[in-house]
C-alpha cells in the first residue's frame, strides 16, 4: 500500500473497532538517538495507531517551552534531517508497522530538496508529512512528489479558519485533516476548549476525510472526549515531557496506555 493508504487503513480501523486512532508525537534525537527509537517502541507496544515523527529545527513557531526544549537538545546532538530519516529506517527494521507521519518545518525540507527528501523518506518508512508552516497555496511541488511518492500531505486547521481556508486545505489535504484544539502553541492543558464540538463539526460538513485533534491533550480523560468527536487523538508535550524525566520510560508507557484506553472510550464519528 502507498502511504496514503496505510495512513486512511490505520484511521479506518480504528472506526471499526468504535474508538479514534491514537497518534502520538515524539521529537526524533530526544533524549537521543537510542532513547527516540525506545519511546517509540514503547508507544507502539501500548496502542499507538499512528506516529507523527518530529524533525529538530531551530525555530518551531509551533510548539510551546516542552518540545521546544526537546528539539533544542535533539540539535544540539547534532541530530539531522538525515539521522531522522535513518531512525525511521531502524523502527521499521526493528517490526514497527504503525503509519508514520513526519512532522517537519518547510526550511529543513527544502534546503535537503524537496524531491530528495520526499524520496528518501519514503524509502525510509514514512507515511505521510506534517508541514506546519506550509500553505496549501505554497505547497505545489511537496504535494507533487507527494503524489509521485505516495505520501500524504497533510494540513492543519485552527479554530480560527475560516470556510474559504478549510475548504481549501479540505480540497488538497490526504490522509487525515489535522485539527489545533486552540490557538496558540502545543503544550499540555488542564481542560479542552468549550468551542471544540463545534469546530470538528464545521470542518466535517466540508469532508470526509478522518480529522486528528492535537494541541493540549494530556490525560485519558481528555483524550476520552475527543474520542467521542473525533477520528484521531494525537498528543504531543505531555508524552515528551516524560521522555526525558528520571523515571524513564515505565511513566511514558503508563500515560500511553492510558491515552490509548482514553482514545477506546469513545466513539469517533
Amino acid at each position: 500500500m502507498s502511504g496514503v493508504e496505510r495512513i486512511r487503513a490505520a484511521f479506518r480501523r480504528a472506526k471499526e473497532e468504535s474508538r479514534a486512532a491514537f497518534m502520538p508525537y515524539h521529537a526524533l534525537g530526544y533524549p537521543d538517538r537510542e532513547g527516540s527509537l525506545a519511546v517509540i517502541q514503547e508507544l507502539a507496544s501500548v496502542g499507538a495507531d499512528l506516529f507523527e515523527l518530529g524533525i529538530p529545527f531551530s525555530d518551531p513557531l509551533a510548539d510551546g517551552p516542552t518540545i521546544q526544549t526537546a528539539t533544542y537538545q535533539a540539535l544540539t546532538q547534532g541530530t539531522t534531517v538525515a539521522d531522522c530519516l535513518a531512525m525511521a529506517r531502524t523502527l521499521r527494521k526493528q517490526g514497527v508497522e504503525q503509519p508514520f507521519c513526519a512532522m517537519s518545518y518547510y526550511n529543513p525540507i527544502l534546503r535537503y530538496g524537496e524531491e530528495r527528501f520526499v524520496q528518501e523518506a519514503a524509502a525510509a518508512g514514512i507515511d505521510g508529512l506534517i508541514v506546519p508552516d506550509l500553505p496549501p497555496e505554497e505547497a505545489d511541488t511537496l504535494e507533487q512528489a507527494c503524489r509521485a511518492a505516495g505520501l500524504a500531505t497533510v494540513y492543519l486547521l485552527a479554530p480560527t479558519s475560516t470556510q474559504a481556508r478549510i475548504q481549501a486545505v479540505a480540497a488538497r489535504a490526504t490522509g487525515f485533516i489535522y485539527l489545533v484544539s486552540v490557538t496558540g502553541i502545543t503544550g499540555a492543558r488542564q481542560a479542552l476548549p468549550a468551542d471544540l464540538v463545534d469546530f470538528v463539526a464545521r470542518v466535517r460538513r466540508h469532508t470526509d476525510l478522518p480529522l486528528a485533534v492535537g494541541f493540549g491533550i494530556s490525560s485519558g480523560e481528555q483524550a476520552a472526549q475527543v474520542a467521542a468527536i473525533a477520528d484521531g487523538v494525537i498528543v504531543g508535550s505531555a508524552l515528551v515531557r516524560l521522555a526525558g524525566d528520571e523515571e524513564g520510560l515505565a511513566r511514558l508507557r503508563q500515560l500511553g496506555a492510558e491515552l490509548a484506553a482514553g482514545c477506546r472510550g469513545g466513539s469517533a464519528i
